[in-house]
């Protein structure tokens, strides 16, 4: 187990490597020039000339990348172009605050998701079925900006239940939470469903009701368990996407997370605080999918991960 988490650690390095790469360059091809964004509209030419060499932005892209890497190896993400600030310190502002709604929402999504996808296998092709499975369409269809400004319409603005922006208190959390948790539940409990259906046809799960077994043994331990595999993989995915999708949600919400730092950024230009913040996004991925790949031997003890 240890040899193959310290394989999966090397092997992310070409991973962050590249999407170092892919951002730098991505934010390089953007329309704008931030030494003139900071400078103003009305700046001199020879003022934002002076900026950008004391920016560093005169210096030939590959310079410009080396430089940033070798920061980057000493733990130094840059300085904010905007604020002045160290990136890291930019970032470990509002960085718990990003990870607790993505923490939150995906436990609302395994909650929602595991309860709806085994009622809607165990009771296959009832009411209870066809609804869960609409009502599981619909949030898959639903876009979060759309959802969470429904919700804050009516649950904050028409019955005044919950704050329609922040973060801090529990009322506050609920709105975002619901928001990015839907999408997720709908795709576990699709998936939960799947997988139940697959397991409960098996010929150990008939030989266990065979003999004598109660239902609830059959359903929780022996046929849950086996089909979690697949909705682990999904939940992995979910968390990453979640992360991702809180810079929509928090900018809905008023939230000060990273996702509205990294919109800030990116309309600024502040590319080292962009670069920063995706990197610290895909650092989180990668710890998650290699979680979830050494959950599979706890889930299966015949998986063999050396």
């Amino acid at each position: 187990m240890l040899k193959y988490i310290v394989r999966r650690l090397i092997q992310t390095i070409p991973v962050i490597l590249g999407v170092t790469i892919m951002v730098f360059l991505l934010m390089h091809l953007i329309p704008g020039d931030p030494a003139q964004i900071i400078a103003g509209e009305a700046a001199p030419a020879h003022q934002v000339e002076q900026l950008r060499d004391r920016l560093g932005l005169n210096d030939p892209l590959p310079v410009q990348y080396v430089k940033y890497m070798g920061n980057l190896v000493k733990g130094d993400f840059g300085q904010s172009i905007r604020s002045k600030r160290p990136v890291l310190d930019e970032i470990s502002v509002r960085f718990w605050t990003t990870v607790h709604i993505a923490i939150y929402s995906t436990a609302v999504s395994v909650l929602l998701g595991l309860i709806a996808g085994i009622v809607s296998a165990v009771r296959q092709y009832t009411v209870s079925d066809v609804v869960i499975m609409i009502v599981a369409l619909f949030g898959l269809s639903m876009p979060n900006f759309w959802l969470g400004l429904m919700l804050i319409q009516y649950f904050s603005i028409e019955l005044a239940w919950f704050p329609p922006s922040g973060w801090g208190t529990w009322k506050q959390a609920v709105l975002p939470i619901l928001t990015l948790g839907t999408a997720g539940a709908a795709i576990i409990a699709r998936m939960t469903r799947s997988s139940m259906l697959e397991v409960i046809n098996q010929d150990y799960i008939r030989t266990a009701r065979a003999k004598g077994v109660g239902e609830q043994v059959v359903i929780y331990k022996h046929a849950l368990k086996n089909a979690l595999i697949p909705v682990v993989t999904v939940v992995g995915l979910e968390f990453g996407a979640l992360l991702s999708g809180t810079i929509i949600t928090e900018t809905v919400f008023a939230i000060n997370g990273m996702g509205r730092l990294v919109m800030d950024a990116i309309r600024s230009r502040d590319f080292p605080v962009v670069q920063g913040i995706v990197l610290v996004f895909a650092l989180l991925f990668v710890l998650v999918n290699l979680i979830v790949d050494v959950s599979y031997r706890y889930l299966n003890k015949r998986i063999d991960l050396n």
